[in-house]
């Protein structure tokens, strides 16, 4: 009954004013589209639907009538402007209809379907959710609330003026996507190894954005894809992977799937569009020997305390060895720690931590010296770790530098006295033996020898 009086006011109204008559058979159609658009009974539909009918033809018939006597009217230029409205599922959105220079022209607001939703301030269409803002000869202001997915399309502002102006604002509807779900290949990692994440999330408008974070550093070696919900027209589910290989000190941080929305603004809300997984990795130990006391060099008579510090997941189990011999009987081992008391020269030696778990092994080595006590062998204030310099030893490269310098002094001389003796070879010959060389026997050669020697006058040598 409401829709019927205001249609039969408005026809009065119509006929009565000053538009012109296409522009009011433009409203005429509208009211048409209303009608059947309407849940109201069907004699009350037909009714008014005939008798708008009929009024649109005979607008028509006098529009025809009248076009050839029709004079042209110089009027300001009228502009019809609206604006595209961005909304968030379940929030109100507001459409704007603004006329510049309007001569008193009817402003209309039409639905996606073409449905009059608002006849200057009068509202045919049976949705309360579309209330009337702001009515004025310059505006129609109409605001529209709990907007749904069904809402989205062109809303048309009309004008009547000759010819009549429309303009058109686009209604998007933003659909928040629910909270994420991420997942893992593997529960426990292995260092070294590789894990795989998968984070998910369904609903959303337009698709949403999945970033990857482990700890607070961003992660951009993902892959992501999403697909329309079959459930639901126009709705998103994006799928993200991610392929993370670990070390020890990833053991503990959060990987964390957070989802990016422009539908979702609010703090809160983004810290709910979120998942996270906490990294478990198992590594080999990580073994270190430290000196509890003596705080200086090791001398006879002291008591060395040594500690072991191994780091290792699962906890990894602890050995104490002396390398290449016995530990000496006076040894105290327990678990992490070995004290040796009375120091003697004869503890000297390299001693071991091993620590082990189903990971791995790994160990340090501590090298002992023990220094005497006398004057004489003073050591240097240094600690006697394996790989560090011994006090009071002896520089090994020290002693092969020494050794070299020496042997390569001996080389140098015995060149010099060959070259020297090489200059000076020759034969040496005398007269002691004249003769000797012709005689017939051993004793002939005697005889002749003395023979010349008492014969010779002076004894004379010659050098060849």
């Amino acid at each position: 009954m409401l829709l019927a009086s205001f249609t039969l006011r408005n026809i009065e109204l119509l006929f009565s004013s000053d538009l012109e008559l296409n522009s009011r058979s433009f409203v005429i159609e509208g009211f048409l589209k209303t009608i059947h658009g309407q849940q109201c009974g069907t004699w009350g539909k037909e009714r008014l639907a005939s008798q708008l009918e009929n009024d649109l033809q005979h607008l028509r018939e006098k529009d025809c009538a009248q076009s050839g006597t029709a004079q042209e009217i110089e009027v300001d230029a009228q502009n019809l402007v609206t604006d595209d409205v961005v909304v968030v599922e379940g929030e109100m959105a507001t459409i704007s209809c603004r006329v510049k220079n309007n001569d008193d022209s009817v402003i209309q607001l039409l639905n996606p379907s073409r449905q009059t939703i608002y006849f200057r301030e009068v509202r045919p269409l049976k949705d309360n959710r579309f209330q009337l803002v702001n009515f004025s000869s310059s505006e129609l202001r109409v605001s529209l609330s709990n907007v749904s997915l069904v809402d989205e399309g062109k809303y048309v502002c009309q004008l009547y003026t000759d010819p009549p102006q429309e303009a058109f604002a686009t209604i998007t509807v933003l659909v928040p996507p629910e909270t994420p779900t991420i997942d893992a290949n593997k529960d426990v990692v292995n260092e070294g190894e590789e894990v795989e994440f998968t984070c998910s999330t369904t609903g959303s408008k337009p698709a949403a954005v999945i970033k990857w974070l482990k700890g607070d550093q961003e992660l951009e070696e993902s892959t992501s894809n999403f697909e329309e919900d079959p459930k639901e027209e126009k709705l998103f589910n994006v799928t993200s992977k991610l392929v993370l290989q670990v070390s020890r000190l990833d053991d503990g941080l959060p990987v964390t799937c957070q989802v990016e929305h422009p539908a979702v603004k609010d703090l809160q809300t983004i810290k709910d569009l979120q998942a996270q997984r906490y990294l478990d990795v198992q590594y080999k130990p990580q073994v270190q020997v430290t000196v509890s006391y003596p705080q200086g060099p090791t001398r006879e008579g002291d008591t060395l305390a040594l500690t072991c510090i191994a780091n290792g997941k699962p906890q990894p189990a602890l050995m104490w060895q002396r390398l290449d011999e016995k530990m000496p009987e006076r040894a105290n081992v327990s678990v992490e720690n070995l004290v040796l008391e009375s120091l003697n020269k004869s503890d000297n030696g390299t001693y071991r931590c091993k620590a082990f778990n189903d990971i791995g092994e790994s160990y340090d080595d501590y090298l002992l010296y023990v220094y005497a006590t006398s004057p004489t062998a003073e050591p240097s204030a240094h600690d006697s770790r394996a790989g560090t310099e011994v006090p009071g030893s002896v520089d090994h490269a020290v002693i092969g530098g020494v050794v070299a310098v020496v042997v390569f002094a001996i080389l140098c001389l015995l060149i010099v006295l060959g070259r020297y003796f090489a200059r000076h070879k020759g034969t040496y010959f005398t007269h002691e033996a004249k003769g000797a060389d012709d005689a017939a026997d051993a004793d002939t050669a005697i005889i002749n020898a003395e023979g010349g020697q008492n014969s010779s006058d002076e004894k004379k040598e010659y050098f060849i």
